[in-house]
């Protein structure tokens, strides 16, 4: 994919530290205290919503944002996210690379230890990332991997584990030999699936993330309690390293869907922080100063299936793009900062000549009723058929899908004639029916891996863990592995402008807006950290009151 870019007008690294300066600085500095240190008598405890049973704490087979906010809360990788929004050393102390920019060497600290006692070494690194690759463990993104040497023939069966470019020489250092310089490495050791795992434990209970008692961590909390479908509990760990550091004591995960009653419960200090507002309440909460609007690197979609007819049929599949008013949407009833997604990749990625991706690239699938009702028209002329029958579409349990499905059906319905059943279901059971592929059409938001545009559009490519609408495209497959590594900025951009191009003429997805993130934080809270990439970082945060 992205190469080592060593002579860009501005390297990734410097691109990727301005833009997310820059886009920090858009929420309310409600991020930052005037004190560092906790008040005291006051118990440091936070309490916010989940929204729903998370699906998974193990980071292998983690693929959802309610799963990742735990998750980031309770692991630690070789990197990590300061209280700044840096990304520092975290289980590594030290990183050298070669002048080839291929090996990488990482230094673990010593005296790291497990939530159970047991002592992190670079071998439980080895273990969990290779776990990962196992094609017999059908882990979620193992594809992330596949810039390290042997990893991607290891994981699609055409190579021995042996070969993958990971290996531990001694408890203290991992050694990690990419195929080619991959210069955003760095940002991806941050995520999930590149997170440590205890052997010995996942090697004794099958189900061991699954409950309080059997799971163990390395990260700055560890799971008090863990009630089902209702509550998670996390305290802080006294075994990891960077303990004194922080600020929050305990965090209370609560799981209620229905915006309305979780909206109530903020309004009576039942919450603390609601990460998602019901959209009815955005306009009357913009004044108030508990509101949080920050910006997110991630795109509303809905994902058709391509083998289900009628989505078979590309020009039927455009045909519903054009008849969505993607502007009434985003003005009429998000109303919360969100942009018309007129394309894939989101605003917020500067190119080496300082312009957007998003506004250097074409608009594409802009409102327009008759396009539409002529694509439908030449699409059922193409299967021979007479009409479009019912279809539908699926979206998981919440106030704002709902809304926004709503606004769709009854957009394709106007403007197309075409009847649109929708059917939605809980998260946990909704992620089931995606990553199955039983549906015609599906809800889905997509955050960037790091903040580039390869980060989501390598979502589509043919052995991308993301891609749910059995769409494949040899071209785009190999524009976005051109892409990696190619020197030469302003032709990598080429590529992936070209790339973003095919999947908006194929089509297996619907753009409908770049998202942004909506709270409401507590008067009672300082601290909390926003991010275009992740769940808002609860670890420095403060109860002032």
């Amino acid at each position: 994919m992205k190469n080592q870019l060593k002579n860009l007008h501005l390297s990734l690294t410097a691109i990727l530290f301005l833009v997310l300066t820059v886009l920090a600085g858009c929420a309310p500095d409600k991020n930052n205290s005037s004190d560092d240190t906790p008040k005291e008598n006051v118990s440091q405890e936070i309490t916010t919503n989940l929204g729903g049973e998370p699906y998974t704490l193990d980071p292998a087979f983690a693929s959802d944002t309610t799963s990742f906010w735990v998750i980031q809360h309770l692991y630690e990788g070789l990197l990590e996210y300061d209280k700044d929004g840096q990304l520092v050393e975290g289980a590594a102390s030290k990183i050298d690379v070669s002048e080839d920019g291929k090996i990488y060497t990482f230094t673990i600290k010593e005296g790291l230890k497990w939530s159970n006692g047991d002592a992190i070494t670079a071998k439980d690194f080895e273990y969990a990332w290779k776990r990962v690759l196992n094609p017999e463990t059908a882990a979620y993104s193992p594809t992330s991997f596949y810039y390290i040497k042997g990893a991607e023939n290891y994981n699609t069966g055409n190579g021995a584990v042996e070969e993958v470019g990971i290996t531990a020489p001694d408890d203290l250092t991992l050694v990690v030999e990419l195929s080619s310089p991959t210069a955003f490495f760095k940002q991806l050791l941050a995520r999930a699936e590149f997170l440590p795992v205890n052997q010995s434990v996942v090697e004794a209970k099958e189900n061991w993330a699954g409950e309080a008692d059997s799971i163990v961590t390395n990260g700055a909390y560890i799971l008090d309690s863990w009630k089902h479908d209702q509550q998670i509990v996390l305290v802080k760990n006294e075994n990891y390293w960077n303990n004194e550091a922080i600020s929050m004591e305990k965090i209370n995960f609560e799981m209620v869907a229905d915006a309305t009653t979780y909206y109530q419960m903020f309004k009576t200090g039942e919450l603390d922080l609601i990460n998602s507002l019901p959209l009815d309440s955005i306009e009357q909460e913009k004044n108030n100063n508990e509101y949080v609007s920050s910006p997110s690197f991630s795109v509303y979609t809905f994902s058709f299936n391509v083998e289900e007819k009628p989505f078979t049929n590309k020009k039927i599949r455009q045909a519903l793009s054009y008849a969505i008013d993607r502007e009434a949407i985003v003005n009429n009833i998000t109303k919360a900062g969100e942009a018309s997604a007129f394309g894939y990749v989101p605003f917020g990625f500067i190119t080496p000549n300082n312009e957007d991706f998003r506004n250097q690239s074409e608009k594409y699938y802009e409102f327009n009723p008759e396009r539409a009702k002529q694509l439908l028209e030449e699409g059922l002329k193409e299967e021979g058929w007479s009409e479009l029958p019912t279809v539908t579409f699926k979206y998981n349990t919440a106030d704002n899908h709902k809304k926004i499905a709503e606004a769709v059906q009854e957009m394709i319905k106007q403007n197309l004639g075409v009847n649109v059943n929708l059917e939605n279901q809980e998260w946990k059971t909704y992620i089931d029916t995606f990553k199955q592929k039983n549906f015609q059409v599906a809800r889905m938001g997509w955050g960037g891996e790091f903040l580039d545009p390869l980060g989501v559009l390598s979502h589509y490519t043919t052995t991308n863990s993301s891609n749910f609408t059995n769409w494949s495209n040899a071209e785009y497959d190999q524009l976005i592995e051109a892409s990696n590594p190619e020197q030469d900025p302003a032709k990598r951009i080429e590529l992936l402008q070209k790339a973003e191009a095919i999947l908006m003429e194929e089509l297996p997805i619907i753009p409908i807006l770049f998202s942004a993130q909506n709270a409401l934080v507590s008067e009672k809270i300082e601290g909390i950290r926003f991010d275009v990439l992740r769940n808002p970082d609860l670890r420095f945060a403060k109860r002032v009151e």
